[in-house]
């Protein structure tokens, strides 16, 4: 890591330790330390409750701003989310689907629900490598456009699955549409973690690469990268991440696309450091925005994923107008 961004990664730490220490106390009513000792009921709510909530929070949020962070270099397109290449589309198609066949319960601690969507998030992405590879290339404007159409296809899919579906059944596919996190206990945190944890580490792995693959196939091959292993590994990692997160808290859209900019503006351009930046504000990032949405219309709960959506809207314009005028970007 360069020493010029080790200081600012070392404040982005304390500042993600002090959020998650102090983001459970914060809630519809606030509990107090005091009260966790001498309350059994809100000592119930703090650990099953908030303090899961927040962990994933931040597992899911650095774990999407991670992701976008690798979109991005790969495409060396600006604009690039986890959701580019019809992850979200395939997991709320995955998710309808266990909806509208009435499939329920969990296998192995784990949903139904999670698990249809986890499927789909997979099955859009492989499908985008299979349409790569009709045309004998894996290029990142092939990759981007064969996310794009696998994207519409499953959007139109879903579409067809909620007009078949009955009005209880549209109500919940609707309500996991707008992403939110809602869990109870450490199972479902734990079991994220798992998969997130493991494409993290392919992740952190490849960063020093990106720095090549952010100048082009070519170059980055000639400089020793071997960048069709390399770009499959990445998808395979993004896979990983963003299929548990979209299966656990639902499709929580622009929170790959904010935090990599807002680094790339504030720390070193190299992917050794813009990688725990945006592993780091993303989770910050998430917590606070599902904080805010835990309490803004209490007593009642807004799905995070509005929250997201009202300020991810207004930044995507701004980026493309500052991106416009004043040539920021990626390509």
């Amino acid at each position: 890591m360069e020493r010029s961004g080790i200081k600012p990664i070392l404040f982005l730490f304390a500042a993600a330790l002090c959020v998650v220490a102090a983001a459970p106390f914060v809630g519809m009513e606030a509990i107090s330390p005091r009260s966790i000792v001498e309350n059994g009921l809100q000592a119930t709510i703090f650990w099953s409750l908030r303090v899961p909530r927040v962990l994933t929070a931040f597992a899911a949020g650095s774990g999407l701003a991670l992701c976008g962070m690798v979109f991005q270099a790969m495409f060396r397109n600006a604009l690039a989310d986890p959701f580019t290449l019809g992850v979200s589309s395939g997991a709320s198609c995955g998710a309808a689907a266990t909806i509208l066949l009435g499939l329920t319960g969990a296998i192995a601690g784990i949903p139904v629900i999670s698990l249809g969507a986890f499927i789909g998030a997979a099955a859009a992405i492989a499908c985008v490598y299979l349409l790569s590879k009709l045309r004998r290339t894996s290029t990142s404007l092939t990759m981007l456009l064969a996310g794009i159409a696998i994207s519409f296809l499953f959007s139109s899919v879903l579409m067809f699955m909620q007009y078949l579906s009955s009005l209880r059944d549209s109500f919940q596919i609707v309500r996991w549409l707008m992403g939110g996190i809602e869990v109870f206990g450490y199972r479902q945190a734990l079991t994220m973690m798992l998969f997130t944890g493991t494409g993290m580490v392919i992740l952190a792995v490849k960063l020093p690469e990106l720095d090549h693959l952010l100048v082009g196939d070519d170059l980055a091959q000639s400089r020793g990268v071997r960048v069709v292993r390399t770009k499959n590994l990445l998808l395979l990692a993004a896979t990983l991440i963003v299929g548990s997160v979209v299966a656990v808290c639902g499709p929580i859209g622009f929170v790959g696309l904010i935090i990599p900019h807002i680094c790339r503006m504030l720390f070193p351009a190299r992917h050794a450091v813009l990688g725990p930046a945006s592993f780091l504000a993303g989770g910050i990032f998430l917590v606070l925005c599902d904080t805010v949405a835990r309490v803004v219309v209490a007593p009642a709960e807004m799905p995070v994923g509005v929250i997201t959506a009202l300020l991810g809207g207004p930044f995507f314009l701004w980026l493309l107008f500052v991106r416009n005028a004043r040539g920021i970007g990626l390509d």
